[in-house]
Formats: structure tokens, sequence, C-alpha cells
């Protein structure tokens, strides 16, 4: 009775690109921020701390006449199984009639969409001159970070890399990124494009172990990974250092002081959401900061309504909590494409 597409995730992987993904988030922000759509509240569950989690992001786009959600669950054990951390599903449905347009594996959408954040907010943030940028985190999402940053911050030199768990496993990405960048992502381009972008992936990566080292160097800080007490501290900060913030949440993840929130500029992605389950969030349980002293949601920044870094010495913050617009407008994006090439499978619910 209702015909939709079902995008598997190998055709997800074959279809997307991280410049349009990069476009497509900084739409949704934006259509976020001027009202002209509708999050809907967050489910959140733990199956168990700090090992398996799952969430559920839902909202509704006028503009683009699509509502929807994303399921996605992490299982931190799931690689000694051979499986992936991240398990996703997308489902997007027309708002005009209630019929279904899309079910869409959602590992590689959250993946792109989340790397894409950084991006941004290096992009809209960090001085435009940043030449070293430190990446916390080696887990699955650190090559999209790196490589969203590396396509929208141009004069970047250096990417230190940073597992403060284990130094092993940073020396092997660094090693590693590189190749890893030209295979998965650049490849996707050709000519002018893929000379750009491969010659952006032409910097040094650099496993560190000395996290207050590499952090007093960084212009530009991403942290990305589940933990739950602070690694990035106050003092270690140098002025004009940008900040965005990936891995904090849900109640209980922190990745950087909170005392950084009262020295610096601070933007997130939606305000509600920030303060309940993001970075900001035990800022301003402690009272170092209110919701007032949020200085914009990004995709007012975005636009010029609001300035972004006001000078070369702010230090600024990004808190990236993930919502389900970036997710819903990505999955759109997928099957307008894939009813142009004819892949994806029919089916008829």
């Amino acid at each position: 009775m209702f015909p939709f597409r079902v995008i598997n995730q190998e055709t997800t992987e074959d279809v997307l690109d991280m410049a349009s993904v990069i476009r497509v988030v900084e739409q949704a922000y934006q259509m976020k921020s001027s009202q002209q759509a509708t999050l809907f509240p967050l489910i959140f569950h733990e199956f168990v701390e700090g090992r398996a989690d799952m969430d559920i992001k839902s909202g509704h786009l006028p503009q683009a006449d699509i509502f929807g959600l994303k399921l996605v669950s992490w299982f931190g054990e799931n690689d000694k199984k051979g499986l992936p951390q991240l398990v996703g599903t997308v489902m997007v449905l027309d708002s005009q009639t209630g019929v279904p347009q899309g079910i869409l594996s959602g590992e590689h959408i959250t993946c792109m969409r989340t790397g894409a954040a950084g991006g941004i907010g290096a992009k809209y943030l960090a001085r435009r001159e940043s030449e070293n940028l430190l990446i916390v985190g080696t887990g699955h999402q650190a090559p999209f970070q790196i490589m969203a940053t590396l396509m929208t911050m141009t004069e970047i030199k250096r990417v230190y890399i940073c597992n403060p768990r284990s130094p092993e496993k940073a020396q092997s990405f660094a090693a590693n990124i590189k190749e890893n960048l030209l295979t998965r992502f650049v490849s996707k381009y050709a000519g002018e494009e893929y000379e750009c972008y491969a010659s952006r992936c032409d910097v040094q990566f650099i496993a560190v172990d000395n996290l207050e080292e590499a952090t007093r160097k960084a212009d530009i800080i991403i942290t990305a990974t589940p933990s739950r007490e602070p690694m990035i501290q106050e003092e270690w900060v140098k002025p004009g250092t940008h900040i965005t913030c990936i891995g904090a949440d849900m109640e209980g993840k922190q990745e950087i002081d909170e005392r950084l929130f009262a020295k610096a500029r601070v933007f997130v992605d939606d305000v509600g959401q920030a303060v309940r389950v993001g970075e900001t969030k035990v800022a301003v349980k402690k009272g170092l900061i209110t919701e007032g002293n949020i200085a914009a949601e990004i995709g007012n920044v975005i636009p010029g309504h609001v300035q972004g870094r006001q000078d070369a010495e702010e230090i600024t913050i990004f808190d990236s909590t993930g919502i389900a617009f970036q997710d819903l407008l990505t999955a759109a994006h997928i099957l307008k494409v894939a009813d142009k090439r004819g892949v994806g499978t029919i089916v008829d619910l």
C-alpha cells in the first residue's frame, strides 16, 4: 500500500560524501535556529553504565516536508564480537501525509553528520589561521572529525592524536589515518576536487601521549570520547583556542573542565538539550554559567545573525549534542540521490 525505499549500509556509504553532508548539516542547523523545524523530546536508555546505551532523536522539518526519527544504540564491547559499536536506523516520513519515504541504515549517517558538526564548529568559531588540530579519542568517530575539519580549515598543518587510555592505539591510528582518509573520503571526488581534498590530507599526523602538552599547542581541540570525567583542564587551554565537544550526549558524560565555560564564548546545537545532557550541563549545574550565558545556537552563527568568534584571544566552545534534523536531512539527501541512481530496495508496507 505504501511503497518506500530501504537503504542499506553499503549504499549509504556509497552515496554520501563529506562536503555534501557539511552543506546539509549547515542547512539543518539554520532551519532549527530560524524556527522552521521542531525537535521532539529525546528518549534515552542506558543498558549498562558506560558500556551500552540507546537514544531516539526525532523531529519535524516543515520546509523539507518531512518528519521522522533515528534510533541509535552504542554497545562498547561490540568490536570484540566483530560488530560495529554503533548501530542505528533512520525513518523518514512525508509530513503532508504521514506516508513513509524511506528506512535507512543509520550508522554511517550518524558518523558523517557528527563529523560534519565538528568541521562546522571549527569553520565558524576557530581562528582562520589555525594550524594545530588536536583530536582526543581514536574511536570510530575520529576519522570523520579529522576529515571534516581538514575540509573546512585550510591552514591546518599538524593533527595531534591522543588516546588518554591507550597511547598504543594513538600510535597505530596516526600511522594509518592518512591512507584511511584518502580511501574512505577523498576517493569520492574526481579532478580538481580530488586534488584539493587530497592536498588537505597532506599534513603531519602525530600521536601524543601527553595530553596537557598537546592541549597547550592546539588551536582547535575536538573531543570524541565516552569519558565521564574532564580530560582537558582549564589551565592548559591557551587564549584563542576553539573546542568542539562531541562525546557528552547524556547525563554522566563529561570531556572538558567545566571551569572553561566561565571564560569562553559558548555555542550549542540546541540550548535545551545542551543544558540537560550536553557538555554544558555541569557548568550550569554548578552555577558557573546560566542558560543565558550561552552566546547562541550554531544555526544563528552560520547566516551571520549572531557573531561567532569576537577576537583572536577568545576561547570558543561548541557543545554538539546531536539533533534529529542532522539525521533527517542527511537521510532525505540520500533518498534523493538514491532515487536518481535507482539504488536501494523498494518495499511495500
